[in-house]
């Protein structure tokens, strides 16, 4: 299945492969392999091959049993009949999981020439709506409801009836290439499904009533799956923007343009009133302390010189924070150089499961900087535990993730559904976590630790200075509730559509907007923090470190109640197993997105701390 297979027009034996995917519903998280289905198989062919995320993320794609040759039309042409017996056990089985799956609308997934074979159908507002897949079929309910795809077709009215899509039309556009040998280059494959209930089922002709499978059927039934082609030249869609069409017909591209420019105005807003304040008074502040006269003036200091003496003391909890801030910076690097690579093209939906992989193996490169951010930062605290940390480090926030990954995975795996990761995926996970990140950790945290500890503008005084009783907004929890706020409010508009594209099967193509939104999340996150910090070294409390992680990274815990809300409004997810693995997965997102945003805060306060002390002259 190469990128871009050029078929020979004088060729009468070109082939073209037609692959299909795994189905999937948005009334389930389960995603099942086409094989555990009771379909037309094909006899032999290889699989292309898959890279790490394509099985991470559940893609198991196969050969099928239609095969077409370039230009040659078929017209109902005979795939296979399937027959089932009720009496008997095995086919009785086999039919009620094709039932179960046209109740829950399992839908097809299937590829041509690396491109998802559509089905485009009329929506409201006389638009246009392309689906990169179509549904095995669906049910009239007894009460006479017809649920999911059967409104199509008004032939479909029997009450308690499953009607199966067994014919499909399937049209595939070309263009003429025109440089060296004439070929051909194909821009698009779309498909309707039908249901037809083949009269001659040995000669089928594509007529008669659609093929309904009652619910109290019983006695023998025969499904004969059947397909047409044709082949249409298309001279004004390029190979290069063949996904186009697809991506086109998204819903909600178009409302996407608006809140984007309507969250930049809000942050730009804001950025700039937060700089003005903080310079503007900052610049006073500095100005008034460097003014006074030493010996005048000692008794009368106040605001944030007044804690120069225990700004730097080291937190409670020393050695957590730097496990956590090495963490942190992995993910936030990986996730730039991700989000960089899609920008530039290299990871798009063409390139299936490319994202995955690129972040899977950018995470386990950057141990490095896990352990050396760590090891500093311990080291800076007065930590003597070094060896306690780098294994913190290397095992604490993965082991988490992984665990949870893995609890998961047994549950897909007593599912039987295709998202279950083989036992050999596994092992090679676990090997590039012990084999090369834990080992790049070590190196990091053994030049953290071999560099002299971090020097700071102001000596920390040996006895601490009393707290004074603060007012409710400046108590920690009231500024760490607020500060995740505003960053939230950036990204929600791009949650919604992340959680759109892994929950309801949509493509995902915005990088470009994402990276934005990542710019502005990072900005965001670092002057909330900076200001609340700035409030609070105004009260007199000097204890940042936490309250600066905990500040940004409290948008994790918005993320985690509007992945509540979405679960709830928006998705028809059913079932117990479905349930557990939605908030399952979920856990893993926030978990990663708290390390990322608090070590943002805790860095943007570092820094601003940093340099106001550094100059203010302190006696």
């Amino acid at each position: 299945m190469s990128m871009s297979e050029i078929y020979r027009c004088s060729s009468s034996e070109a082939e073209i492969e037609l692959f299909v995917n795994r189905l999937d519903s948005v009334e389930s998280v389960l995603p099942y392999e086409y094989t555990a289905f009771d379909f037309c198989q094909a006899s032999e062919g290889k699989r292309p091959s898959e890279n790490l995320g394509q099985v991470l993320f559940g893609e198991r794609i196969e050969p099928s049993p239609y095969k077409f040759t370039f230009k040659k039309e078929e017209t109902c042409k005979l795939v296979c009949t399937k027959t089932y017996h009720t009496e008997k056990a095995e086919d009785k089985q086999k039919l009620e999981f094709l039932k179960k799956s046209m109740l829950l609308n399992y839908q097809h997934h299937w590829i041509v020439d690396n491109m998802p074979v559509t089905w485009c159908y009329d929506v409201e507002d006389g638009q246009r709506f392309c689906n990169p897949g179509f549904p095995i079929g669906c049910y009239i309910t007894d009460k006479g409801h017809a649920k999911d795809a059967c409104v199509i077709n008004s032939e479909f009215h029997e009450r308690d009836t499953f009607y199966i899509f067994n014919h499909v039309d399937i049209k595939i556009y070309y263009h003429v290439v025109e440089t060296g040998s004439m070929g051909a280059r194909l821009v698009a494959a779309k498909l309707e499904p039908k249901s037809f209930k083949h009269t001659h089922i040995d000669k089928p002709d594509c007529s008669g009533p659609p093929m309904d499978i009652s619910n109290k059927a019983s006695g023998e039934i025969k499904v004969a799956y059947t397909y047409s082609v044709s082949f249409e030249e298309e001279k004004n869609i390029r190979w290069a923007s063949r996904w186009d069409y697809i991506l086109e017909s998204m819903p909600h591209t178009h409302i996407q343009w608006f809140s984007i420019m309507n969250s930049l105005v809000i942050v730009l807003f804001l950025s700039g009133m937060v700089a003005m304040i903080m310079l503007r008074t900052l610049h006073k502040d500095i100005a008034r302390y460097n003014q006074m006269d030493s010996t005048e003036d000692a008794q009368e200091e106040f605001g944030w010189k007044l804690v120069h003496g225990d700004i730097f003391r080291p937190p409670r909890k020393g050695m957590l924070l730097s496990v956590f801030l090495g963490s942190g910076t992995q993910i936030l690097i990986m996730t730039f150089v991700t989000l960089f690579f899609a920008c530039l093209g290299f990871l798009s939906p063409a390139n299936r499961g490319a994202l995955m992989t690129c972040a899977v193996v950018l995470w386990v490169l950057l141990g490095t900087p896990a352990g050396y951010v760590a090891a500093r930062f311990y080291k800076s605290f007065g930590g003597e535990k070094w060896k306690t940390n780098v294994l913190l480090t290397s095992f604490l926030c993965p082991g988490i993730v992984f665990a949870d990954f893995f609890i998961m995975n047994l549950i897909l795996w007593g599912e039987g559904s295709s998202a279950a990761i083989p036992f050999g995926t596994l092992v090679a996970i676990l090997a590039l976590w012990f084999c090369i990140s834990v080992p790049l950790t070590f190196i990091g945290a053994y030049f953290g630790f071999k560099k002299n500890a971090i020097e700071h503008p102001v000596r920390t005084n040996q006895i601490p200075r009393q707290i004074p009783e603060q007012s409710f907004y400046t108590k920690p929890l009231p500024g760490i509730i607020m500060g995740g706020i505003l960053p939230f409010g950036c990204i929600f508009i791009q949650l919604f559509f992340i959680l759109n594209s892994i929950w309801s099967h949509q493509m995902y193509y915005m990088f470009g907007f994402l990276f934005l939104v990542f710019i502005i999340l990072v900005i965001t996150c670092s002057e909330a923090t900076i200001l609340l910090c700035y409030f609070h070294l105004c009260a007199e409390d000097y204890h940042w470190q936490w309250r600066s992680f905990l500040t940004s990274g409290f948008t994790a815990v918005y993320f985690l109640i509007y992945a509540i809300h979405y679960f709830f409004s928006k998705l028809q997810i059913t079932g117990t197993a479905s349930t557990i693995l939605y908030f399952g997965y979920t856990m893993i997102m926030v978990l990663i997105f708290f390390l990322f945003t608090g070590t943002i805060g805790f860095f943007a306060c570092f820094w601003f701390v940093t340099k106001i002390y550094s100059v203010v002259k302190v006696d």
